[in-house]
């Protein structure tokens, strides 16, 4: 077992990195260097409502930018193609030890470089091309890995899709039984980027075990939540589970397998390396372990439950404004509007939104007709604007602004009027108060 200091910032001599940094690509690199001074200035005048989208500490942004980025270490800690990777090494047993911790696993691989390549690492080390695979469509809330003919998943593999009630828009899951038992799937893949309820990872393994397929759980949107104990845990249930370690985990970008069987761990270590990647990113990986100590503290739970209800609260002062919640509201951080009723389309209502100062996606809403361009609805997550403190009170003032700038969506003069509330919100909850580039 590898002996690590608890403070992984500490061993990698990262601190006030960050700012040395930027005075020496302000100087060598001024075009890539104004490009940052203008993000940060994006991120901190703009109400940020994508789902899939935080804030990570500085303590994180430093570990991504530290000198790890300069190591080449292909294989597992203490089973390294590459010499020199003894202080490497202990970036990855932490994170490893953690991530198992954190969400009560006894396997963990912390080197996908996103959460596309975890599942694409399970289907290779479970399928064989042809193989026939179930995931919740697309435009349902499911996701692109999940057998989207665009995907490999979709390219590589017989695609049979689960879909959501029409009118409630919740999973049917003997609807879901009736499909695995007609078309026995070799893998059943539950989780999504857009189903805002409550997933039933029991009752999905247990449909598998009918056919003796596998359960993968995807659950790269609740990772946060299900870490902090505020939403079901898939890691007892599902064969194998995915994460991505951004989003409401508040990490890095990266992606994360668990599994508690150790045959498929052995599996999945050669899918990610050789199969599917080179030399892993080490930089990211020690930033991946910032970010599960992050997760493990007290406080992390308390940020979780305020994620939950600052999203509800959203949703609710929405609803008041007649605008359509799909599924009637939230059980997580996440939830699509219906456009539908205000006569707006997804395209339009988020680009009215981001000149007002609020960022967040256009999206399909389940049995849209409209084109996945163009859409009936969008996407609104809590994650990113509760990291920045905002609580009830707040969430009332955004969806306000959302209402008045859908209901006014051609009106210049209203959109400048919210702007400047937005921005004058921002400016009451600062971010990265001390970061100066």
């Amino acid at each position: 077992m590898f002996k690590y200091p608890q403070d992984i910032e500490i061993l990698i001599g990262i601190r006030g990195i960050e700012r040395k940094k930027m005075k020496n690509l302000k100087r060598n690199d001024s075009e890539i260097y104004s490009m940052f001074v203008k993000e940060l200035k994006r991120q901190r005048e703009t109400i940020e409502l994508i789902a899939s989208e935080n804030i990570a500490s500085q303590a994180i942004m430093e570990a991504q930018g530290s000198c790890l980025t300069n190591k080449y270490a292909e294989g597992y800690p203490g089973k390294r193609y590459y010499g020199g990777c003894e202080v490497v090494d202990i970036a990855e047993a932490v994170a490893v030890e953690r991530a198992k911790k954190l969400f009560n696993s006894r396997f963990a691989n912390v080197q996908p470089h996103s959460g596309a390549q975890a599942n694409f690492a399970v289907q290779l080390a479970l399928l064989d091309p042809g193989d026939t695979i179930m995931g919740l469509s697309l435009s349902h809330g499911g996701h692109l890995t999940h057998g989207s003919p665009y995907n490999v998943s979709g390219k590589w593999f017989k695609i049979i899709s689960y879909t959501v009630e029409e009118k409630t828009c919740y999973i049917n899951y003997e609807k879901m039984e009736e499909l695995a038992l007609k078309h026995k799937p070799k893998l059943i893949i539950s989780g999504g980027s857009a189903y805002s309820r409550i997933w039933d990872w029991e009752r999905i393994s247990k449909i598998a075990k009918k056919i003796n397929a596998y359960h993968m759980a995807d659950i790269a949107h609740y990772a946060g939540l299900v870490a902090a104990g505020v939403y079901p845990s898939s890691v007892d249930y599902a064969d194998i589970t995915t994460t991505t370690t951004h989003k409401t985990l508040r990490g890095p970008r990266g992606g994360l397998i668990l599994t508690n069987n150790e045959e498929f761990a052995k599996k999945i270590n050669s899918a990610v390396f050789p199969g599917g990647q080179g030399g892993p990113l080490m930089h990211v990986i020690a930033a991946k372990a910032v970010a599960f100590g992050e997760a493990l503290k007290p406080e992390f739970r308390e940020y979780q439950k305020q994620v939950l209800i600052n999203a509800k609260k959203l949703a609710e002062t929405l609803e008041k404004g007649n605008l359509k919640i799909v599924s009637g509201g939230t059980d997580s951080h996440v939830f699509l509007v219906d456009l539908r009723p205000l006569g707006v389309k997804g395209k339009d209502a988020q680009e009215a939104l981001e000149k007002a100062g609020i960022t967040l996606n256009k999206n399909e809403i389940p049995y849209d007709i409209e084109k996945p361009t163009i859409t009936s609805g969008i996407r609104i997550g809590s994650p990113a604007v509760t990291t920045r403190k905002m609580k009830e009170t707040e969430m009332v003032k955004i969806a306000e602004a959302i209402v008045k700038v859908l209901k006014n969506i051609d009106n210049k003069n209203v959109i400048s009027d919210i702007r400047l509330d937005m921005l004058k919100l921002c400016n009451e909850f600062p971010i990265y108060k001390d970061l100066k580039y």
